[in-house]
């Protein structure tokens, strides 16, 4: 059975990785997806390759989102998934005592600015009927703190609390629009491949790097999406207001390793 057959719904930063993922999950449970992203030739390539539509979106900037606005103007579902950590271009001091003003801003603006214009958007494209579903992609960081990224642990705990207030916002004024957040931890996406490298010592690095993780392995991007098509499906339709962890267990304490 398809899920979303026939929703109009649109997902940010799905030009790789777990936006991707997503785009491709919601393409197969039956919605038209527009695909959106700030990487036109890899949103483009990515749409044409998951059989969606691309358009061209960077969640910063509010002229961006009343283009989308303008060609999209109602929506089922909106995944608010695009984001930064604040490394794209190198190494730089995120921590709480050496981060500059402009690179706490520049992470702000797109992870949270981006968030609630994706939001505001998409309450404007349900209110019509009164009815839909809006996903925020948080992360682990958003539930706590991150000494070496302060910015991004920031923007992503902000970006939780913001799921609350939409969804309670939406209830207030009598509407079917949920809203709920989802944290992934490790998981698999090209973000990590600088760090894990193609060198013999590949599979030491994964697993050092999940060793805290009671899974012990990287969670798959395939994983989130899976918990995005139900929270957009009708199926969800009791549950708002709520946040997912995807860590293989993480946040839930501590596992002894097996024997």
């Amino acid at each position: 059975m398809q899920r979303l057959t026939n929703k109009i719904c649109v997902v940010t930063g799905a030009a790789r990785g777990i936006g991707r993922a997503i785009a491709e999950r919601f393409h197969a449970e039956g919605a038209q997806v527009f695909l959106t992203d700030i990487d036109e030739t890899a949103g483009s390539a990515a749409a044409a390759d998951l059989g969606c539509r691309f358009v061209p979106l960077d969640v910063a900037q509010e002229a961006d989102w009343a283009r989308l606005a303008a060609l999209v103007p109602t929506a089922d579902v909106v995944v608010n998934n695009a984001g930064i950590t604040g490394f794209e271009h190198g190494m730089v001091a995120h921590d709480p005592e050496h981060a500059a003003l402009e690179d706490w801003r520049a992470v702000h603006r797109v992870n949270l600015d981006g968030t609630f214009l994706g939001c505001r958007y998409a309450i404007g494209a349900m209110k019509a009927t009164g009815t839909g579903a809006i996903l925020n992609l948080s992360s682990r960081s958003g539930m706590v703190g991150i000494p070496g990224a302060a910015a991004y642990a920031a923007s992503k705990a902000a970006i939780r609390n913001h799921s609350k207030t939409v969804a309670l916002y939406c209830a207030q004024q009598g509407w079917k629009i949920r809203c709920n957040s989802i944290h992934p931890t490790a998981i698999l996406t090209p973000m990590w491949e600088p760090m894990l490298g193609n060198g013999p010592d590949r599979e030491v690095r994964m697993a050092a790097l999940v060793a805290d993780t009671p899974l012990r392995r990287f969670g798959l991007a395939e994983e989130v999406a899976a918990v995005a098509a139900m929270l957009a499906s009708d199926e969800a339709a009791y549950i708002t207001g709520a946040e997912f962890q995807i860590d293989g267990g993480l946040l839930a304490g501590s596992a002894a390793a097996p024997g």
